[in-house]
């Protein structure tokens, strides 16, 4: 069986664990501790500690760069789902790129202002003593007080998100590509905290976001 080693409101996790569920696969989820990634960081022999990390078999599959997608197109491979077909490869390099960049950079920010809520059933110490080595001391609370303009500046960066569904129910055609599945990720983080809804103004977009929280893989009969 395969496992997912991962943090519940990553985005990064959640586009591996919706493309595993689309999958069909039989898969475990071990969550890991914000503050404690020794597990991954032995699992894959001291060369890798961020989430998420998959393990299948004797296979230990992390990613290579912050662009490199090797565990979606591992799972595509294993699967035989057709996320990555040739001819729109330039396109969802460009569109993951943006996705994992201008969407994620302000989602994330909005969902942390809901940090301790998240965190309720871990030490929050380690959260928070990361996030302001990183962002400087007092981040989270400066989150919050943005949070209006953070949410202008999320719902215009998904407009092109909603353009795109136009005349169609993915984002590139009439069948979910890896970009679709990047874009929910990026979305599932933003929404995990329970406290946000898709900007009202993208009936299409949260169109989409329904079909994508359902839709499973065609198996052969």
């Amino acid at each position: 069986m395969i496992e997912l080693y991962q943090l519940a409101y990553s985005p990064y996790c959640i586009v591996q664990r919706r493309i595993l569920e689309f999958a069909g696969a039989r898969f475990k989820i071990i969550n890991i501790p914000n503050g404690d990634r020794s597990r991954v960081w032995r699992l894959t022999r001291r060369r890798y500690y961020a989430v998420p990390v998959i393990r299948d078999g004797r296979s230990v599959i992390f990613e290579t760069s912050e662009d490199s997608q090797v565990i979606a197109k591992y799972l595509d491979t294993k699967f035989g789902l057709g996320l990555f077909p040739a001819e729109w490869e330039g396109v969802q390099s460009l569109l993951w790129r943006y996705f994992e960049g201008e969407i994620e950079a302000v989602g994330f920010k909005l969902n942390d202002i809901y940090w301790q809520e998240n965190l309720k059933d871990e030490d929050p110490l380690p959260f928070l003593r990361h996030k302001e080595r990183k962002f400087g001391r007092g981040c989270l609370a400066l989150w919050h007080t943005q949070q209006e303009s953070l949410l202008a500046q999320f719902t215009e960066r998904l407009a092109p998100c909603e353009q795109m569904l136009a005349g169609k129910p993915f984002l590139l055609g009439v069948r979910p590509l890896f970009a679709d599945f990047d874009l929910f990720g990026m979305l599932g983080n933003f929404l995990y905290s329970g406290h946000y809804r898709l900007p009202a103004v993208y009936p299409r977009l949260a169109a989409w976001h329904g079909r994508m929280s359902q839709i499973q893989f065609p198996t052969a009969a």
